[in-house]
């Protein structure tokens, strides 16, 4: 199995911008679904990011969203989160574990509507973790 790390942008509505923005410095793929894409059907969100990256052939990656309306977001204030992706489920859930000691779970680890396993954590140092499968979506 292998395991990345990636940078993920919090953003609230600026991550399709954004990642355009780092595509035309870095170069690479975009890849954009949007929340109407994963059948949310708020008319409020819909073309906002609810899974975005860019990557390039020499490494660069970088993942964003626009953060849910429902949830608390000011610039600077969780601004990032670190994304953990892997292949292994249970390498996956392993990791999971160690970082669930003591740790916030803000959504637990199991299936979404756009990925086969997600969950999402802020350790017990205040960093917030992503860890997920990644499911197979077209380039934008």
């Amino acid at each position: 199995m292998t395991i990345d790390v990636t940078p993920h942008l919090n953003f609230r509505g600026d991550a399709r911008r954004a990642l355009e923005f780092y595509r035309s410095v870095f170069g690479g793929e975009l890849t954009v679904v949007s929340y109407a894409d994963t059948g949310n059907d708020d008319p409020a969100t819909a073309d906002h990011v609810a899974y975005g990256q860019v990557v390039a052939d020499d490494g660069f990656r970088i993942m964003a969203y626009d953060v849910y309306p429902r949830l608390e977001w000011h610039p600077g204030t969780d601004p990032f989160y670190v994304s953990v992706r892997g292949t292994d489920p249970d390498r996956l859930r392993g990791c999971w574990d160690g970082l669930a000691e003591g740790a916030e779970v803000r959504q637990p680890l199991g299936p979404s509507p756009w990925a086969p396993l997600y969950g999402q954590l802020t350790d017990r140092f205040g960093v917030t973790w992503v860890l997920d499968i990644a499911a197979a979506y077209p380039a934008a």
